[in-house]
């Protein structure tokens, strides 16, 4: 599955990056699509097949799945 992570700091989000890094996951940092609201303007783009709400950490404004160009809720939105 492919997801979107956003952030209310871009402190959040190279932090984000970084705890999957070094959990072997490939991440890229990147601008946020203009449909997606956040407050940093920075999202964490990466592939990921476990249970997305093992990925739910402080800072993460919210995480979406793709699909086909769509955003879908992955967890709980705050």
């Amino acid at each position: 599955m492919q997801y979107i992570a956003t952030f209310f700091t871009h402190y959040d989000a190279v932090r984000f990056a970084g705890d999957l890094r070094g959990q072997g996951i490939a991440v890229q940092l990147s601008p946020v699509p203009r449909s997606l609201s956040s407050s940093c303007g920075t999202c964490a783009r990466f592939a990921y097949e476990g249970d997305p709400r093992e990925l739910d950490r402080a800072g993460l404004e919210q995480l979406v799945r793709t699909d086909s160009g769509r955003y879908l809720p992955a967890i709980d939105n705050r």
